[in-house]
């Protein structure tokens, strides 16, 4: 009997992958750019572990490498960055290419590979790629045991399930990511070639992943509650902390913030129930409680009325010429000095307790003669005969205080505090 092999078929020992790569230079260095399936992460890459940090990178954190790959199994049109690796002397590069830019880049395994690729920077990828894959392997095991001892409408979602999970892997081997890698053999340069990427990257603040992040409702439905009169025209879309010198109301992080508090309480904490509202029923929400404010408040409706000329940041910015005054502080300025309605803590209170009264059937009227009975008791900062420390919001106030505490369980409480205040209230009110 005669048995032909065909040894192409045959994997043998592998310890290498090879990708189609172009070879560039940049700082000195020799950097090779290609893209490789998400599936070959944990092939190529050391896959971080949480408990024993790489002494050449940060401690990863777990709960952010899980949050990646749920990430990428919740959104199909997922974006990601290139992965910037370093070259300690293992990858081989074959040009193809008549200048030599363009080539086969083979680079060693991470386990059993010479001379291994180091990350700089994108640990929480790797590591949530390797985790989505894990739990998608084990899921598929868990239903393959199951589905023998299934009945036969249990073994059909069973099946139905299994190969969700299965297009789920077959997604993780068809799309690819970019990595950049730079040849580095010396470790002490490595390392500072992590210090340099850290300093030099530019963390986004809160106010513009508000602007962006359309994934969550309440940054998704922003440009449209920040055209209310209350807001247009006073909110910064770049920062988040309202210093003395700025002029606007408060930044756009904090517009969702209260948006949150309207829509899912004062926890803010936003359910899959919620994140299924439209975006018009939250517009709607959000917009029927800047009116009850603006109108219940005396100083948020002179804020309202303020010409919004006056909140035109170069006014605090520009160089003032000699004997020139200063431009006078805008009314939401004053605001932040002088009531706690200046404070975004107390409005993402105020949004929780309208959500309770509108829940409990209350109509916008009455709860805007409710808000109107607080007005005079919104005076900052707080003393000890106010209704903030002589009820039971008392353990939501500091003495002198000019905001409630923000923890999360005084936020709740709060809300609930003067929820109660609509049906029972103090005698003061």
């Amino acid at each position: 009997m005669t048995i032909t092999v065909d040894s192409s078929r045959l994997s043998l020992v592998r310890e290498e992958s090879t990708y189609l790569a172009i070879r560039t230079s940049q700082g000195g260095r020799t950097v090779y750019t290609t893209r490789i399936p998400l599936a070959d992460l944990s092939v190529v890459l050391t896959i971080p572990d949480p408990a024993k940090p790489d002494p050449d990178n940060r401690k990863v954190d777990i709960a952010h490498a899980k949050g990646f790959g749920q990430y990428l199994a919740d959104n199909p049109r997922w974006v990601a960055p290139a992965l910037l690796i370093r070259d300690t002397g293992g990858c081989r590069f074959e040009p193809i290419s008549e200048d030599g830019s363009v080539g086969y880049l083979t680079v060693p395994w991470s386990i059993g590979g010479i001379g291994r690729l180091i990350t700089i920077d994108g640990q929480h990828r790797i590591l949530g790629v390797h985790l989505e894959k894990k739990r998608i392997t084990d899921e598929v095991s868990r239903i393959d045991r199951e589905i023998h001892r299934a009945n036969e409408a249990k073994k059909a979602k069973l099946e139905q399930d299994r190969e969700a999970l299965i297009g789920r892997m077959q997604r993780l081997k068809d799309e690819f990511v970019g990595i950049d890698i730079y040849v580095e053999p010396d470790g002490v340069s490595g390392q500072q070639m992590f210090v340099d990427v850290a300093d030099n990257a530019k963390g986004i603040s809160g106010a513009v992943r508000a602007r962006f992040d359309t994934s969550r409702i309440a940054n998704r439905t922003l440009s449209d509650i920040v055209v209310h009169p209350l807001f247009l025209g006073k909110v910064d879309l770049e920062r988040d902390r309202m210093t003395l010198t700025n002029r606007n109301l408060m930044g756009a992080k904090h517009v969702a913030d209260i948006t949150r508090a309207v829509i899912a309480g004062p926890g803010g904490r936003v359910s899959k129930k919620v994140e299924s509202l439209t975006d018009n029923e939250v517009i709607e929400s959000v917009r029927g409680f800047l009116d009850v404010i603006s109108i219940a408040f005396t100083a948020l409706a002179e804020i309202t009325e303020e010409d919004v000329d006056n909140y035109d940041p170069s006014l605090s910015e520009k160089k003032k010429k000699k004997n020139e005054p200063p431009a006078p502080p805008t009314k939401a300025m004053r605001l932040r000095e002088s009531s706690l309605l200046g404070s975004v803590g107390m409005l993402r209170v105020l949004g929780g307790v309208y959500r309770n009264l509108k829940e409990d059937g209350a109509e916008d009227g009455d709860i805007q003669e409710f808000f109107k009975r607080l007005d005079r008791h919104m005076t900052a900062p707080v003393t000890e005969d106010s209704i903030w420390r002589t009820t039971d919001a008392n353990e939501d106030f500091e003495p002198n205080a000019s905001a409630p505490i923000m923890r999360q369980q005084n936020v709740v409480h709060l809300t609930k505090v003067i929820t109660d205040w609509y049906k029972k209230a103090p005698a003061a009110i």
